[in-house]
């Protein structure tokens, strides 16, 4: 696996990885991450990729992440 390339953004680390014939974008907050394969045969180049990640997908990301919190903090009421 090696790094194609990052992503700035002023929330999230976005790191692009190629591996496999496959791109992969790896969202990283806090302690959660989420990471999203794209074919390289269909987004040939770091260019094309970057521009999957777009305000539409962001938000589905941060909407996740958000979730991932609520979920974190319930099993740790839960079971404290």
């Amino acid at each position: 696996m090696r790094i194609a390339g990052q992503i700035p953004h002023p929330h999230f680390t976005i790191t692009v990885f190629q591996m496999n014939a496959k791109y992969l974008i790896k969202f990283e907050a806090g302690p959660f991450e989420q990471t999203y394969k794209f074919s390289e045969e269909d987004y040939k180049g770091f260019d094309r990729i970057k521009t999957l990640v777009d305000e539409q997908f962001l938000n589905d990301v941060t909407a996740r992440f958000n979730e991932m919190a609520l979920a974190m903090r319930g099993t740790m009421g839960r079971n404290q």
